[in-house]
This record gives structure tokens, sequence and C-alpha cells, in this order.
């Protein structure tokens, strides 16, 4: 295959999608203001100790990567996980230190950044910010790239067996109308904001909504399922999938890549009634012991090779520019990686809700888990 044409026609696709988003958050980064210039964005010549501590998702980043990394650097990585922003959040709302790097997605950034908890750090001043694709140098959670690198980018949709079930779900109403079919063999996930959202698709609405009867009819749909599910997780739904222990599941585009790997029977939906765009991000939390040596690594993890092998382990595409030459051509031809314009019109940025919304979310979620 071509694979600069078909990398092309993908960053292509992100740009236009990168202009939507930015008109639907303007509002958003008005609210910002713009941090003035200081020493926190020079970079490091050097490492200052040995140790690095990570917070990441689970089963994220291929620990081959951080092997090589402490080879070429002297930096040990200490790798501490979590399954969603929210746990993430509440952690170091808590008041926990410790952790140099933390992986937040998009719209997690703009809550974090407006509560203070991030350093600000330039990013576009470190060496290997020049391989950076154009689309990811100013997205709208982060303009300017003052808090945050660039780490993965993906969607998030359902997943099925194509041998188990039928017919086809190709919308949330119809992936939630066929979850009591599979009882006991279907799964959301463990995340507030995902799930909600998802629910308001299904019964005609859109995230974020503050509508009491909107948000009551997503509550009545999530409630009505509940009883089918296997379990609420966001981690470890590769193996569920491929294994056949879950169906019918919601899923990230990587990790569904992931398992057919395993399991040539899944399928992963691109939702008609629509679903979030997101992109995952290396930052430095307020607190943070070893700023240098996470610079350094924010930096390494900008090199094409690096990126590559971040993409491979994961299953999701990067925003690090000559990375596609060590993809092979099955990733780069999976739709689970790459969409088609079609697939890609269904997704739209995942932004944060407000404040009062998000409370509406709190109270509907610890409603729906008892």
């Amino acid at each position: 295959m071509n694979t600069k044409k078909t990398l092309g026609k993908q960053t292509r696709r992100l740009q236009r999608h990168s202009l939507v988003i930015a008109a639907v958050v303007t509002s958003l980064i008005a609210a910002v203001t713009a941090p003035v210039a200081n020493a926190a964005g020079s970079f490091p010549t050097k490492p200052v100790g040995t140790e690095l501590n990570l917070y990441n998702w689970s089963n994220y980043i291929d620990p081959a990567l951080l092997t090589r990394f402490t080879a070429e650097t002297g930096i040990k990585v200490n790798l501490g996980v979590y399954d969603s922003n929210a746990s993430m959040l509440a952690k170091l709302e808590a008041g926990a230190r410790g952790y140099d790097i933390i992986v937040p997605t998009d719209y997690m950034v703009q809550v974090m950044k407006a509560k203070g908890l991030l350093v600000r750090i330039n990013a576009k001043a470190f060496p290997n910010a020049v391989n950076l694709k154009k689309e990811f140098k100013n997205p709208y959670f982060d303009m300017n790239r003052w808090y945050t690198v660039p780490y993965l980018h993906g969607t998030t949709g359902f997943a099925y067996l194509k041998d188990k079930v039928d017919p086809a779900p190709t919308s949330w109403k119809e992936f939630y109308a066929a979850l009591p079919k599979y009882t006991g063999k279907t799964t959301l996930f463990d995340d507030k904001k995902e799930v909600i959202d998802s629910a308001l698709r299904a019964t005609g609405a859109t995230p974020c909504t503050s509508s009491p009867t909107k948000l009551q009819k997503a509550l009545d749909l999530l409630k009505s399922i509940k009883p089918n599910l296997n379990t609420l997780a966001s981690s470890g739904n590769i193996g569920r999938l491929s294994s056949g222990a879950s169906v019918l599941l919601m899923m990230y585009n990587g990790a569904t890549y992931r398992a057919k790997l395993a399991n040539s029977n899944v399928v992963y939906v691109y939702p008609s009634d629509g679903m979030p765009l997101w992109q995952d991000n290396f930052a430095i939390p307020v607190g943070a012991k070893n700023i240098v040596n996470a610079k350094i690594f924010l930096n390494w993890m900008m090199d094409p090779k690096n990126a590559a092998q971040a993409s491979i382990y994961a299953g999701y595409n990067n925003a690090v520019s000559g990375s596609d030459k060590y993809l092979s051509s099955a990733m780069q031809n999976d739709p689970a990686i790459n969409p088609t314009d079609a697939q890609l019109n269904h997704a739209v940025a995942m932004a944060p809700c407000s404040t009062a919304v998000n409370d509406l979310y709190s109270t509907l979620w610890v409603s729906f888990k008892g």
C-alpha cells in the first residue's frame, strides 16, 4: 500500500475535524488566560537522579518501550495505572503526590488546567516538538502546548463478535436495545462521562445536556440494562472480547484492534448517533518531584520511532510525523485504526461539561451504580 498517501488522507481528515473541534469549544478557550513565558519551558541537558514516576492508563504503554528508555537515558520508570480520568483526578485532588507524568484525555486537560493541577512546560520548546503533526500543535484544550505533549488518539464506540451477535448494531440506540439479548455477556465502561454520554445519544439527546427530562431518560435506560451486564470495567476488555467472555461491549478503537489480533470475529463500530473523538496527552502534575526527568521522557516520546512503538503496542495512532514508516500496512488499513471519512463524521470532540452538569452526571452515576 501507499503509506504516505494513506496517512496523508487521515491527516487531512483530522485537520478538518480539528477545525470543527476548535469552533465548538471557542468559548472554553476564551476562558483560559494564556500564560506568560518563563524558564519552565527550557529543556534539560541531562537527568537529575535516576527515577521517574509515570501514572498512566492500564495496559497503555509497552513495557519494552520503558525498558529501552531506561537503557538510553539511565532513568528508571516506575509505572502506576488507573482506569479512568475521573479516578486519576480524584486521586490528585485528594492530595496524592509522587507522580511525575500523568496521561489525561483532552477534556480532562481543560479541567485540570482550570483547577491549577498542571505544571506549565512549553512543549513547543522541546527539541523533538518539530516532529509533531500540524493539527496537533494547537489543540483546543491546550493552545500552543503550554501544558501537554500528545500521546495517542482515538474514539470510543462499541465492539461485538460477529459470530455471536446478530443482527449487528450500528448505533448506541441499537447497542442498548441489544444488550438484554446477551445477558451476562455484555460490558460497559466504569466511566461516568463515557457511559452517560452514550446513553444520552441512545435516547436522542446530546452529551452535557442539563435537561432533567433527558437525563432521567438516559438514567432509566441505564438502569433497565444493568441486570444484563457482566461487569462495569474500563480495563481488561481486550481479553473479555477476544475470549468471548463479553460478546457486545463498549470499547476504545485501539483496544478493539488488539482484541481482533486474537479473534478475527471482532468488529468495531462507529455509532451512527455519535461518538467521542479523544486525544490522550502527557502532562506533569503539580507536586512532581522529577520534573527534569519527566521533560526528558516527554521529548523522547516525540521521536518517531518511540511514538510508533507506543502505537504498535496500544493499537492507536499518534501525533508524530515520520512514525508511519514503522507501522505495518495491516495496522494502517484496519478501520478501527484509520476510519473512513463517513465513519469519522460521527465523531466529535470530547469537551468537558460545565460544573453544574458534571454534578448532575455524578448524581446519575451514583443512582445507576447503586
